[in-house]
């Protein structure tokens, strides 16, 4: 079974810049088509960004053209770059499969905090 282990958030300053890591265990992780996470208190969980085996990536309007999601397959992880950072940026992030199948058991997430 495949878990992930988020990193890297604390608090942002409006327009400045956050790495995000995951770190995942369980084979076949190159063949996984990942996905970042964000969940605001009191809102719903969303993604925010995606990037296939393939290395291919899509982006969630509001952090389009901010955000660069990557992944280094050799150490299984996957990392959220967000510059330009904004207070609704604020969440708790979390990195999970996108997959037919559902998630895999979320992990404890990492938390951002945007503000000055």
């Amino acid at each position: 079974q495949v878990q992930f282990v988020e990193s890297g958030g604390g608090l942002g300053q409006p327009g400045g810049s956050l790495r995000l890591s995951c770190a995942a265990s369980g084979s076949l992780f190159s063949i996984i088509h990942m996905g970042w996470y964000r969940q605001a208190p009191g809102k719903q969980r969303e993604m925010v960004a995606e990037i296939t085996s393939g290395g291919n990536t899509n982006y969630a309007d509001p952090v389009k053209g901010r955000s660069t999601v990557s992944r280094d397959n050799a150490k299984k992880m996957v990392y959220l770059q967000m510059n330009s950072l904004k207070p609704e940026d604020t969440a708790l992030y979390y990195c999970n499969r996108v997959s037919r199948f559902g998630p895999a058991p979320w992990g404890q997430g990492t938390q951002v905090t945007v503000s000055s």
